[in-house]
C-alpha cells in the first residue's frame, strides 16, 4: 500500500509519462507534506522547463503558485488580477488585498481594498 505522498507522486509520474502538451494539475500538494509537495511541484516545474510541456494548476498556496511562470487570480469566473514571475510573498500581499464578501443570497463577490 502506498502513502499519500507516494500516491499522488505515482499520479504525477504517470500524468507526465505520456508527454501531454498541456497538463492539469488540481491542488496537487494539498494533501502532502512539504518534502513531498516540493517533489511533486519539481516534477511539474520539470515538465515545463525541459518537456516544453504547459501546466495549468489550481492552488491555494502562495509557495506553490511561486513555482509558476505566471499566476493568475480569479474570481466569479473571471481573471481578476495578475502576477508575472510570481514570489510567495508577492501572491500573499496580492491575495491578502483580496476580501470576499457575502450578500443576504450567501452569493459572494471579490472585492479589492485600494
Amino acid at each position: 500500500q502506498l502513502s499519500g505522498g507516494q500516491q499522488q507522486r505515482v499520479a504525477c509520474a504517470r500524468a507526465l509519462a505520456s508527454r501531454p502538451e498541456l497538463i492539469f494539475a488540481d491542488e496537487p500538494t494539498g494533501n502532502l507534506d512539504s518534502r513531498a509537495g516540493l517533489e511533486v511541484l519539481g516534477f511539474l516545474r520539470g515538465a515545463v522547463d525541459d518537456l516544453g510541456q504547459t501546466v495549468v494548476m489550481v492552488t491555494h498556496d502562495p509557495g506553490a503558485a511561486a513555482h509558476s511562470d505566471l499566476v493568475l487570480f480569479l474570481a466569479d469566473g473571471r481573471i481578476v488580477d495578475e502576477i508575472p514571475e510570481p514570489t510567495a510573498d508577492a501572491v500573499l500581499e496580492r491575495m491578502k488585498r483580496f476580501d470576499t464578501v457575502r450578500g443576504p443570497s450567501g452569493g459572494g463577490r471579490l472585492a479589492q481594498e485600494g
